[in-house]
């Protein structure tokens, strides 16, 4: 019996990437760790510390178990994007796009389709679907970024909400096109809410739309992503559960349980519980989003807190996982709360991988996150991932793999 968790604290970066002038300046500036730890005197994460970071940031002593960093291969710095590649499959480049430019496009695919398209206002970029789904910019993203549509699900099921959202991702190609909604909203509300963020952006107040909470559903589609060469679509066809805990159950697709919740304490519950309780070969796969949330939110002591709580569950954790268990946590990208906006940061991010059978090793910096996927399907001896390179013969100590 083997178990591997992949735990993934959404954005701590630790500092910008070098081609971070072509992406966004503002980037370069970027620390997430070291910034918030300059910020927030009460940070303390002394087993994250132990166990990698500081090696990694402050030159010290390299830890016991196998340790390393990874660029980010997709373009930009974003959660979805981020968690396809570390699931194995390299994102396609993408082009900004504001509705503003590809409204009639997308209306007229609709159209084509059978589906009924109406314009409430004449001068916003923003459409309705069948009298139900509210199609406009993202307003959460970065700029031209992201797609949404935003549905009452009493006047269209997420189903056919799924539907017509991959119709506009055939014929859209920023980087992502979200599609959500809820049973406990309106189209009216979701109307009244829709605003100009930036000059020329129109989209729904996705956080003012009643659409979060009981009820909830979402369907991310990302811009050339090949979902069936990730590791849990790979695990799914070969029988291995896994679990997705956190933002791992919106964002990567699978089978097997999932537990879409926020808040910190219940994520680690959750995982804490459903490691203790499986007793058969299974992966977890782990997002700590309130680190995130804190970003955009521009608090490091929302963000501290978070980094502090996680860190002492792993402190108890940690000693619990038996022979051939592993863990590996990691981020995404960045969200260094202190530099002057609310965006994703495009910074590299941490390796830490601890297990018994674990040995001492600097992986190095990884050119992209998708050999975490390839590691994950190594390690449970399934078919490799879509992109990515294995490390684990590089961690294991000798005879130690454990299969």
């Amino acid at each position: 019996m083997a178990k591997l968790i992949l735990l993934v604290i959404d954005s701590f970066g630790i500092g910008a990437m070098e081609d971070c002038q072509e992406f966004n300046p503002y980037d370069c500036t970027a620390n997430t760790y070291k910034h918030i730890r300059e910020s927030v005197p009460d940070l303390k994460i002394p087993m994250m510390y132990q166990l990698g970071l500081g090696a990694l940031v402050d030159g010290k002593k390299p830890p016991s178990n196998a340790y390393g960093r990874s660029a980010l291969a997709h373009h930009g710095a974003d959660t979805y994007l981020g968690h396809q590649e570390i699931a194995g499959s390299c994102p396609k480049a993408s082009t900004k796009r504001l509705m503003k430019d590809i409204h009639r496009t997308l209306a007229e695919a609709l159209q084509k389709e059978g589906y009924r398209v109406s314009y409430p206002w004449k001068d916003r970029p923003v459409f309705v679907v069948d009298d139900a789904c509210v199609v406009g910019d993202n307003l959460e993203s970065s700029l031209g970024n992201i797609i949404n549509l935003c549905a009452d699900f009493n006047k269209m099921p997420f189903e056919k909400l799924k539907k017509v959202g991959r119709i506009v991702r055939e014929n859209v190609d920023t980087s992502r096109v979200i599609a959500f909604g809820s049973p406990h909203t309106t189209l009216e509300h979701i109307l009244s809410v829709v605003k100009e963020k930036s000059p020329g952006q129109w989209g729904v107040d996705a956080p003012k739309a009643k659409v979060y909470g009981d009820g909830y559903d979402v369907y991310h589609m990302g811009y050339g992503v090949n979902i069936e060469g990730q590791f849990p679509m790979i695990a799914a066809r070969e029988g291995l559960k896994v679990y997705r805990i956190g933002k791992t159950a919106d964002v990567l697709h699978g089978t097997g349980p999932a537990f879409p919740v926020v808040d910190t304490k219940k994520v680690l519950r959750i995982l804490g519980e459903t490691f203790q309780y499986e007793k058969g070969d299974a992966a977890f796969l782990v997002n700590v989003q309130e680190t995130d949330l804190a970003g955009h939110a521009e608090d490091p002591e929302w963000y501290a807190q978070t980094l502090n709580y996680t860190d002492s569950w792993l402190d108890e954790f940690l000693p619990k996982l038996e022979d051939d268990d592993m863990i590996i946590i990691m981020a995404d990208h960045g969200n260094d709360p202190t530099i002057g906006h609310s965006n994703h940061t495009r910074e590299y991010v941490p390796i830490m991988i601890y297990g018994k059978k674990v040995q001492r090793v600097n992986i190095g910096t990884r050119t992209t996150m998708a050999d975490i996927g390839a590691t994950m399907s190594d390690y449970f001896n399934l078919p490799p991932t879509d992109q990515g390179t294995s490390f684990l013969e590089q961690i294991m100590k000798k005879d130690a793999r454990p299969h």
